[in-house]
């Protein structure tokens, strides 16, 4: 697995290698859209945890994060090449919500160990990130959804 990089690093190297894209436009329906899709991918992570799928659990919570960090850099009208750089953005340039780099890379790379190195989760690695996850889900939400008005 990839080295832990701190995120001064993190965000210096996605700058170096071009992934923060500017874009055009910010598009609120995409970002009304995400909003409902990253809703949905938290029922589901809800579900999945009542019924112990711990795997379907944790990846879900991730999805609805990650797409709603997405959905924020709409209005700063950039786009991240990957999660890594989404997630340094967003603790780089918007220090006002105080989230943890850390608590990102974290979340990450143990999601990273679901998809691509077989590495199951198992409940507790669910419940030593579900508050906090829930907690930067709501705040990304309640701020999109009052800049969208």
């Amino acid at each position: 697995m990839p080295k832990f990089k701190t995120l001064n690093e993190a965000f210096t190297e996605c700058q170096k290698d071009g992934c923060f894209i500017p874009t055009a436009d910010s598009d609120e329906t995409i970002i009304q859209s995400n909003i409902e899709i990253a809703e949905e991918s938290l029922e589901s992570s809800d579900n999945d945890a009542k019924d112990n799928r711990w795997n379907s659990a944790y990846k879900s919570l991730y999805d609805s994060l990650h797409l709603l960090a997405e959905s924020f850099l709409i209005f700063d009208k950039v786009k991240s090449a990957n999660h890594q750089c989404l997630f340094a953005y967003i603790c780089t340039k918007h220090p006002e919500f105080e989230f943890s780099w850390d608590f990102f890379e974290k979340i990450r790379t143990k999601r990273n160990g679901i998809n691509y190195y077989g590495k199951p989760v198992k409940k507790e690695d669910y419940k030593e990130v579900e508050l906090q996850a829930k907690v930067y889900i709501r705040t990304l939400k309640n701020v999109i959804t009052k800049k969208v008005k």
